[in-house]
């Protein structure tokens, strides 16, 4: 079982940054991908970012690329987001996710474990 929680959710300027933090309780963070998704009022959860287990490499949705950086400290059961040159369009409920296997995945239906989300707002 894996427990996420994530936080660091907030109001922001367009072109500012936030870092979204998502703390996982269990003992298979370790071994689990991770993933971060978002979604929209009235839109479909979409793909933002996924970093394999062990940090062995990531990918990135296009929307997100190039401003969007995330990480993992194992030691501290935490998957980051870095987001930077934050636009409007980037509002959303951001949702972190755990995968039990090695490999991330870019479908909602692959991971395992949600957490509740956190509330990003971007005004122009």
């Amino acid at each position: 079982q894996v427990q996420l929680v994530e936080s660091g959710g907030g109001l922001v300027q367009a072109g500012g940054s936030l870092r979204l933090s998502c703390a996982a309780s269990g003992r298979t963070f370790s071994s689990s991908a991770m993933g971060w998704f978002r979604q929209a009022p009235g839109k479909e959860r979409e793909f933002v970012a996924f970093m394999n287990r062990g940090g062995g490499g990531t990918t990135y949705g296009d929307s997100v690329k190039g401003r969007f950086t995330i990480s993992r400290d194992n030691a501290e059961n935490t998957v980051y987001l870095q987001m930077n040159s934050l636009k409007p369009e980037d509002t959303a409920v951001y949702y972190c996710a755990a995968r039990t296997v090695i490999w991330g995945s870019t479908r909602t239906r692959d991971y395992d474990y949600w957490g509740r989300g956190t509330q990003v707002t971007v005004s122009s």
